[in-house]
């Protein structure tokens, strides 16, 4: 017999050199509104792109990346 599960999503935020895992508030969510509910607390998100899910220990990651350069 097949079982099917669904895996939990991780969110990574990349910020200044460092990795923030975030947790997923509501896995029926779609990515854009998971962001959009981060953006509060972390105001690089609405300039965030999000990379291709990954499969990684039985979860699928995705990372929020800044688009935005430094300047200078």
């Amino acid at each position: 017999m097949l079982l099917a599960t669904q895996l939990e999503r991780i969110f990574i935020l990349k910020e200044n050199g460092q990795e923030i895992r975030l947790t997923d508030p509501e896995p029926k969510w779609s990515i854009e509104a998971v962001m959009n509910f981060y953006a509060n607390t972390y105001p690089i998100l609405t300039t965030a792109k999000v990379s291709a899910p990954q499969i990684i220990d039985d979860t699928v990651q995705y990372q929020f990346e800044s688009i935005m350069g430094t300047k200078g």
